[in-house]
Parts: structure tokens; C-alpha cells; sequence
């Protein structure tokens, strides 16, 4: 099956619990305000992989823990979501999905794939409720669901907002995670667009 892929980052400790292989889907109606990631949005952009190379690929990826779904949307290609979460989940990883969707619209449809999640979080970004308080989101409206017993709200308190700079390998940066980019920009003397 393919998939519109933005980005695929093989180790991140910024986007869930512990190392974490990261896939920002291609995609979003949403579009909310002040997102940081609006390069994810247009459907016509990304690149097209084989969700069965992906997933070769992240079971081949030594020392996570899991795998990080978010966009983009993931739940604007529900059947690729549902692959790879299942070949993630199903292989011993913990998968974490973001969506700015509400679990109350995506129990009925998307049942099956909420099965193989073991946090969502879910909510549009807020730019008018900004926090960076907790970790991982970017507006007090977002909301964590334990969907297993591999992790509850405990493991909050372990974990703070924090940005990962990458050099890919034509030389941009690529910047991830969750916290106060504009600011962070500012001090290195980058230009921040959103």
C-alpha cells in the first residue's frame, strides 16, 4: 500500500516516550492556526513510499522503543495508519499517534486502529491556547489518551517539551519536537515562518 510521507526521522527523543522512530504524514485539512508544521499540509507534497518498506525499515531500526504518527494528519490515510500501526504494535513497539481530531469522532470509524495505540493525542493546535507546559503538545486543549497498559499519565512527569535540531545530509536543518520556535529562532538568527 503506499503512503504520502513529509518526513520520516529514524531516532527522535523529542516526540513520545524514550527513542522513538518518527513518520510525519503528508496531509491536513485541518490546518490550524499558528501550526508549526504547515509544509505537511498540502496533499500534493511529500514523497510516496511502500508502507511494507516502511515498516522493513522500522523494524530493522535498532534501539527503539517505538514509533511517533503525526503530520500532517495521519488519520487523512486511515488504511496506511492502520498497517503500520499494526506492524509496529503487533512487533513489540509502543506506537503514539497525534491527530486534531477528537478520539469521540475517530472511535466508531476507526476502532481498529485506535487498537493498536498506545497513546493518542489528540486535539487541533490552539494557537490562542498555547502551552508548553506538558510534553509533546503545544496547546492546553490537547488531550492524552492511554489506550494500553503499556503507559499511563505517570510517565508525564518524566518527560519535558524539548527541540531537536537535525543536519540532513544536503546540509538544512531540520527542526523537531515541541517548545517555542519562534524564540528559539530568534536566538540563533534564523528566520521563523508559520
Amino acid at each position: 500500500m503506499q503512503v504520502k510521507i513529509h518526513k520520516i526521522l529514524k531516532h527522535t527523543k523529542a516526540e513520545g516516550p524514550s527513542l522513538r522512530y518518527c513518520i510525519w504524514f503528508q496531509g491536513c485539512k485541518k490546518r490550524c492556526r499558528g501550526c508549526w508544521a504547515h509544509a505537511t499540509w498540502d496533499f500534493d507534497g511529500g514523497v510516496v513510499y511502500d508502507t511494507k518498506d516502511i515498516l522493513e525499515d522500522i523494524l530493522n531500526t535498532p534501539k527503539i522503543e517505538g514509533v511517533t504518527f503525526l503530520g500532517g494528519e495521519p488519520f487523512e490515510q486511515p488504511n496506511a495508519l492502520k498497517e503500520l500501526a499494526f506492524g509496529a504494535y503487533k512487533n513489540g513497539l509502543s506506537v503514539l499517534c497525534f491527530t486534531g481530531y477528537k478520539i469521540e469522532e475517530l472511535k466508531e470509524k476507526y476502532f481498529d486502529i485506535l487498537q493498536n495505540i498506545d497513546i493518542l493525542i489528540d486535539g487541533e493546535y490552539k494557537e490562542e491556547e498555547r502551552d508548553f507546559s506538558r510534553p509533546w503538545v503545544g496547546s492546553s486543549n490537547q488531550r492524552y489518551h492511554f489506550l494500553s497498559k503499556r503507559y499511563n499519565s505517570k510517565i508525564l512527569k518524566k518527560y519535558k517539551n524539548k527541540i531537536e535540531i537535525n543536519i540532513n545530509k544536503d546540509g538544512t536543518l531540520f527542526i523537531n519536537g515541541m517548545g517555542d520556535f519562534e524564540s528559539f529562532a530568534q536566538k540563533l538568527g534564523m528566520p521563523y515562518f508559520h
